[in-house]
């Protein structure tokens, strides 16, 4: 390792922004890498600088508004003192040492951990990123991920119609381009951010026609005891509910989603409950079951998974502290499982001064900071909490049971639930990187983000098993679309992982 601690945090809300914060006054200048064109992440995205929109904070995050200030203004004061990269893409994680060097060292052919072989520099693993069009490879000794989360999608018969959308794609088109998805909007599946954004969209000013929660009230009630770890987020979500009543929207609670109809665009939307069908007209859906983490990054850097029963997904490992079951690898915020805004905030700091630590670097003083010990005692509060969460949210437990088999699976590659289902009957897969494998399921221009989790579901369900033991699908270089043209330029070659380069 170089004498010189070279630091790469991979995004830029909440967790991140903590976590350069304590970097920063601890005496590390790090480098700070952001998808998004300015910071804040998801929960607390800010517009486009030349939107041609002004909306104030508390009209963009409500009750959040004062803490989406706070993590606007520090990133704000951080600035001079890291290296931010806004838009730039994280496509790729690899050793800087040759396969060749690989191979001696492991035995074998494949990525090595964090905690392999060096190179002359110092730098044992690189980033692959891409911006403005240009591939750019940024090696580092350590890294903090803080990646966040996307929307956990269940398909529907009629999913992939126009003007369906997830629910956080339907919250960037109203804080980024200050528009809603539809004019008459149904927000439909289970969690707290079906609430939120109905909320969000009904202040607004968009016509919210209903939300449509596949949980039941009666289960939401008897998780109330855990809920009230955090009184306050809890009254906030009250809050929310009785709002969206009180201004006329309608909130059905237990159903289930039988279809979207319409053909050129979304017309209707069918669910069931009690055994009876009901119809509700809109022009958009809003379509989302919870949030699942964004974990391949963490995968391509060689991290070990384990199954995690409450997020009911596979994680990356990580102990209270942040650090990964590799060396020099920090997790923090909802990447490495979902706590909320707040979490990500503590989880942050805490993966940063478990980096001093590691570092030998004394932790800093920061004005009102809580130290290690509290930050873990407020995270143990907030799993508590979010154990409740998933009692009272929790998505179908067997969806893909209803689901036809000519609806589409996996919309890259145009997989139905029949050619599915076909595989494992005929083919005895069991596996979800073999159905992978046969089928192309999550192999498209999402890897499978979009359609991972549900085919997973179905394997489950077509061979008899749980979802723990079919496996999860293996992050892969790009881990999101990327062009291809700028990689062909000279010096972006030498760059390229050798595997991926056409022989």
């Amino acid at each position: 390792m170089s004498a010189r601690p070279e630091v790469v945090i991979v995004g830029a809300g909440p967790a991140g922004i903590r976590a350069a914060q304590t970097l920063v006054a601890a005496g590390i200048r790090p480098i700070v890498l952001d998808e998004n064109a300015r910071w804040g992440g998801q929960i607390y995205r800010q517009p486009p600088a030349d939107a041609g929109f002004a909306r104030s904070k508390q009209t963009l995050y409500g009750f959040e508004a004062k803490k989406a200030d706070a993590v606007h203004a520090t990133m704000a004061a951080l600035l001079p003192q890291i290296d931010y990269r806004p838009d730039t893409l994280v496509w790729a994680c690899d050793p800087v040492s040759t396969s060749a060097d690989i191979a001696s060292t492991t035995g074998t052919s494949g990525t090595a951990g964090i905690a392999g072989p060096t190179s002359a520099t110092g730098h044992r693993y690189r980033l692959h990123t891409m911006h403005a069009g240009r591939e750019t490879a940024v090696p580092f000794t350590h890294l903090l991920i803080a990646s966040g989360a996307t929307d956990r999608v269940l398909p529907v018969p009629g999913w992939t119609l126009p003007g369906v959308y997830t629910l956080g794609g339907a919250q960037v088109a109203l804080k980024s381009q200050g528009c809603a998805i539809g004019e008459r909007v149904v927000f439909a599946g289970t969690g707290p951010l079906l609430y939120l954004v109905a909320y969000q969209y009904k202040k607004a000013g968009a016509n919210v026609v209903a939300v449509l929660d596949t949980s039941d009230f009666a289960t939401q009630v008897k998780a109330t005891p855990r809920l009230l770890n955090q009184p306050g987020t809890f009254a906030k979500g009250l809050y929310y509910v009785g709002w969206l009543r009180t201004h006329g929207v309608r909130i059905e609670h237990g159903v289930t989603l039988a279809g979207i109809d319409g053909t050129a665009g979304v017309r209707a939307v069918r669910w069931q409950r009690d055994g009876r069908e009901h119809t509700l007209g809109c022009t958009a859906l809003g379509l989302g079951f919870g949030l699942r983490p964004e974990t391949q990054l963490a995968d391509l850097a060689g991290c070990r998974f384990v199954f995690d029963a409450l997020n009911q997904c596979w994680l990356p490992e990580r102990d209270a502290a942040g650090r990964s079951s590799q060396a020099g690898v920090y997790l923090a915020g909802d990447g490495a499982g979902i706590a909320g805004a707040d979490a990500a905030e503590m989880a942050g700091r805490r993966a940063a001064l478990a980096m001093l630590e590691d570092l030998g670097i004394a932790a800093p003083a920061l004005p009102d900071a809580p130290d290690a010990a509290t930050l873990e005692r407020r995270l143990a509060s907030i799993h508590r909490f979010r154990v409740g969460i998933e009692q009272a949210f929790a998505p179908p437990s067997d969806p893909s049971a209803q689901w036809p088999d000519d609806m589409l699976v996996c919309r890259c590659e145009e997989i139905d639930a029949r050619t599915l289902r076909e595989c494992v009957r005929f083919d005895g897969v069991s596996e979800i990187n073999r159905l992978k494998a046969l089928t192309r399921v999550g192999m498209g221009r999402c890897q499978g983000r979009m359609c991972g989790e549900a085919a997973c579901h179905l394997l489950a369900e077509a061979s008899g098993q749980k979802l723990a033991q079919v496996g999860r699908l293996r992050a892969q270089a790009p881990i999101k679309p990327i062009p291809i043209a700028p990689m062909l330029f000279d010096d972006n070659v030498a760059a390229i992982p050798e595997e991926a380069r056409d022989e």
